[in-house]
């Protein structure tokens, strides 16, 4: 089995990565975790969130817009070894991936892509576009299903921001996790 790479990531120390992952330019928050052979590239993944295996997350792009969109033209070190140009081309695009976040196996997201808290990503789905917090997203291009809770309950959820809270408090109000409504309402009566 082969082990996983990692390229100039910050890694929390509670996350976890599963095998044959290779991670380049990544920051991941709290709690989370890469599910097997999953290559992920120039991205800030939040806290709480569960990538599963297989994903295609961030990465390169090439010029569309010039001749040729082959990396033998451009300025720096490639694939190839071989430089016929130095044309300067650089479109390094951050993915951002909020707090709980869900992503399904097999799934491919585009480098800029932005992916909002509390979102979920079906399965093998194509992230083009950005994603609204607590949407739920599938398909090839992803699109929206439906939201998982209500604009009020989405805004609660942001105005308590679970996912920042230190583990004692987590441990404190874990058995409220069943429900949004009975979250907000406990936080409400004791924070």
């Amino acid at each position: 089995m082969r082990i996983s790479s990692f390229k100039k990531c910050e890694i929390d120390k509670t996350s976890r990565v599963d095998a044959q992952c290779v991670l380049a330019y990544v920051k991941m928050g709290r709690y989370s975790y890469v599910g097997g052979e999953s290559h992920i590239t120039n991205a800030v993944i939040g806290n709480f969130v569960s990538i599963g295996g297989g994903c295609q997350i961030g990465g390169g792009s090439h010029p569309i817009y010039m001749v040729s969109t082959s990396p033998v033209f451009l300025e720096g070190r490639n694939i190839m070894r071989k430089n016929f140009a130095h044309i300067n081309y650089n479109d390094v695009r951050i993915v951002e991936i909020g707090n709980d976040v869900w992503i399904g196996d097999g799934c491919y997201i585009k480098s800029g892509v932005k992916i909002g808290d509390g979102a979920v990503i079906g399965a093998h789905a194509v992230v083009t576009h950005d994603v609204d917090s607590y949407s739920i997203v599938a398909g090839c291009p992803a699109r929206e299903i439906k939201k998982r809770f209500s604009d009020d309950i989405i805004r609660k959820l942001h105005n308590i921001s679970w996912w920042n809270w230190c583990d004692s408090d987590l441990k404190k109000y874990a058995c409220f996790f069943d429900s949004p409504e009975n979250l907000i309402h406990a936080v409400g009566e004791n924070k």
